[in-house]
């Protein structure tokens, strides 16, 4: 069973960058499709991109695109989510989730294990 660790989360001025990991352990990713959702305050947790389980495709909600990149590292087993241009809207608890299914799927009930969250504030 893999497990799931965040990091990288922190408090950045709008149009600042940060990095977010997302580092695996027990399975490689490549083993999975995995996603990164976040959740704001008094808000649903929504699907922010996804890679499927080859690494050959990437998905990401309009409301990121352009902005954030999924990459991962093999090597390190840990996938990584490039946040740039922030925005006080990307303020929320980021998670990285994986499912057992070979496409990215955008709803949370469709992914079966969860990291445990990292925050990112975004000041205006």
């Amino acid at each position: 069973q893999v497990q799931l660790v965040e990091s990288g989360g922190g408090l950045v001025q709008a149009g600042g960058s940060l990095r977010l990991s997302c580092a695996a352990s027990g399975r490689t990713f490549s083993s999975y499709t995995m996603g990164w959702f976040r959740q704001g305050p008094t808000k649903e947790r929504e699907f922010v991109g996804g890679r499927n389980r080859s690494g050959g495709n990437t998905y990401y909600a309009d409301s990121v695109k352009g902005r954030f990149t999924i990459s991962r590292d093999n090597a390190k087993n840990t996938v990584y989510l490039q946040m740039n241009n922030l925005k006080p809207e990307d303020t929320a608890v980021y998670y990285c989730a994986v499912r057992n299914g070979m496409i990215v799927l955008t709803t949370p009930k469709d992914y079966d294990l969860w990291g445990q969250g990292t925050q990112v504030t975004v000041s205006s």
